[in-house]
């Protein structure tokens, strides 16, 4: 058994409830011991924006801003895919602390060797 886990996470704030579930399986895996890694897709990128996770809430009441707030503080890496952020004009200054654009070559590699959870 791998002790890696990539969460890889297609919504943003389209989806606040996925969002924040993906983000809080991240914290639970690390938690767990697990070596994670936090990648976004598509509308998902938007949450690596800085400023715009304060906003994301679910309708269990839980912040996704919190799990990110975790997820930095222990150094997990939040990889962002570039041409989703491209086409939505984020660039690499706007992006949280702990943030950094990631090619799909690069979710394919880490998911060779992961459990992968997708959201």
């Amino acid at each position: 058994m791998t002790n890696n886990v990539v969460v890889a996470l297609s919504c943003g704030t389209d989806n606040p409830n996925r969002s924040t579930r993906a983000l809080f399986m991240a914290m639970v895996a690390h938690k767990e011991g697990k070596n994670v890694t936090v990648f976004l897709l598509d509308e998902a990128v938007y949450l690596a924006k800085e400023g715009l996770v304060a906003n994301v809430k679910a309708a269990t009441g839980d912040q996704a801003d919190d799990h990110v707030t975790y997820l930095q503080a222990h150094g997990v890496p939040v990889l962002v895919c570039r041409p989703c952020a491209d086409s939505r004009r984020i660039s690499e200054a706007d992006l949280i602390e702990g943030a950094r654009m990631a090619t799909a070559a690069e979710l394919v590699h880490l998911s060779c060797d992961a459990a992968v959870i997708s959201l």
